[in-house]
């Protein structure tokens, strides 16, 4: 029988990293930001609402979602952040949920579901989170100000701008306190590697 557990985190904090990590392991990942990125591909049928909806000069020539663009329209306006989600989210939910589907049915012992906005998405109920039975949640964790500096550093943006994209999303801290497991990712990788194996081993004892 599969363990299904939500893993989440926040911009900056190293989530993929983790994911990356479980996945080495042997873990099965169901990731939510690759099939958002998949659905909004150069003539999929999603990239024509988001275009109607936010304008038609976010694709470019070459067909492509100016990502960058759009996020700085959604980062600044909780209302257009909550259209665009209402867009995307419903479309991530059907396709997540079969994918997760097709996991467990291949008999996956860990399923590690990938969803940035996992909590989020639980109060609201929506997104890909809002009806899912897990068996655990994990948060990858740093402080806040490690959050904004990797940031800063990922994406080549000014201090304002990061803090503006983590005020975006619900705290880490907050994030933390409702999550069953905890990766704290603030130190080397090596830890943050030590972490995620000692969890590893213990999830996938409780599916045998």
């Amino acid at each position: 029988m599969s363990v299904i557990v939500g893993l989440t985190g926040g911009i900056g904090s190293g989530k993929s990293t983790v994911a990356g990590m479980l996945e080495k392991l042997g873990a099965t990942i169901v990731d939510a930001d690759t099939i958002v990125h998949e659905l909004q591909a150069p003539g999929a049928p999603l990239l024509d609402e988001i275009a109607e909806a936010f304008g038609r000069e976010l694709i470019g020539s070459d067909g492509a979602l100016d990502r960058e663009a759009l996020g700085a329209i959604v980062f600044r306006d909780e209302e257009q952040r909550q259209r665009l989600n209402s867009i995307v989210h419903p479309k991530v939910g059907v396709e997540f949920a079969r994918r997760l589907a097709a996991a467990r049915d291949a008999g996956a012992p860990l399923i590690v579901c990938d969803i940035p906005l996992l909590f989020e998405g639980r109060a609201a109920g929506t997104g890909s989170a809002s009806h899912m039975q897990l068996d655990a949640t994990i948060v990858v964790w740093v402080p806040a100000e490690i959050q904004v500096e990797r940031t800063m550093q990922r994406d080549g943006c000014s201090r304002q701008e990061a803090e503006r994209r983590a005020a975006a999303q619900l705290s880490l801290d907050d994030k933390r306190s409702l999550a069953d497991h905890v990766i704290d990712n603030s130190g080397h990788l090596d830890e943050t590697e030590r972490q995620v194996a000692a969890l590893h081993a213990a999830l996938t004892a409780s599916s045998g």
